[in-house]
């Protein structure tokens, strides 16, 4: 069995999409964040691989309420982001035996890919799965065993080369599965390829067609004259 756990950061409790808030506002990023982490929900859950969390970035008990959509939250604990990764992910691995961590900014994410993750972790020798980002970076990891803290912690994070960075440092004695390559929403520039990815989708879910409608409203609102 696979869990999921995706992290979330709470909005009025942690600052959200603060360079897409540059360019659309505050109030429009909070409801695009919104949408993104319902799609992204959905899709973990259709998958149907196994128990799926809500990672909180905030121990407050009003970021459990804000979040009331989840049937199950998780902390990811305090430290930088290798460390609270290497938190969840821990706690995943004895649960569960594997776990597949998500961000919240790859709405377009197919329920397939995460059930290919799932089956290629189901294995009794060490393994993880990878879903590289278009900026450098990753939209997944997934891992059957526990990886030690330092070799996710001695990784730069949201740089160009943070995915090889990582493969490498979680060293060659585990097997690699890449999954397919997807855009992250970060920046408005984003906006145009995320929508794409999504059109794309063979069977899109209700709140990824959801998403799609509220990416185009905003990527023609942020190329209007008036902004």
């Amino acid at each position: 069995m696979t869990a999921i756990a995706i992290f979330v950061k709470t909005p009025g409790l942690s600052p959200v999409k603060t360079r897409l808030a540059a360019s659309i506002g505050e109030e429009d990023a909070i409801e695009i964040y919104q949408q993104c982490a319902a799609a992204v929900l959905s899709a973990a859950r259709v998958a149907d691989i196994g128990p799926v969390y809500l990672a909180l970035a905030e121990s407050a008990s009003v970021a459990v309420d804000y979040w009331q959509e989840a049937e199950r939250t998780i902390q990811q604990g305090s430290g930088n982001l290798g460390q609270r990764m290497a938190h969840v992910m821990s706690i995943l691995v004895d649960r569960h035996g594997s776990g597949l961590l998500l961000g919240a900014d790859a709405p377009q994410l197919d329920s397939a890919q995460l059930q290919r993750a799932a089956r290629w972790l189901e294995s009794e020798r060490p393994r993880c799965a990878i879903g590289p980002a278009r900026d450098g970076g990753f939209w997944t990891v997934g891992s059957n065993h526990k990886v030690p803290l330092e070799r996710w912690t001695r990784v730069a994070y949201s740089r160009p080369d943070t995915l090889e960075q990582f493969v490498q440092s979680l060293g060659n004695e585990t097997e690699w599965l890449q999954l397919r390559t997807l855009t992250d929403l970060d920046t408005v520039t984003d906006l145009a390829p995320l929508s794409k990815e999504l059109q794309r989708l063979r069977h899109p879910l209700p709140t990824q067609q959801s998403i799609l409608k509220a990416i185009l409203h905003f990527k023609d609102k942020s190329s209007s004259p008036e902004t």
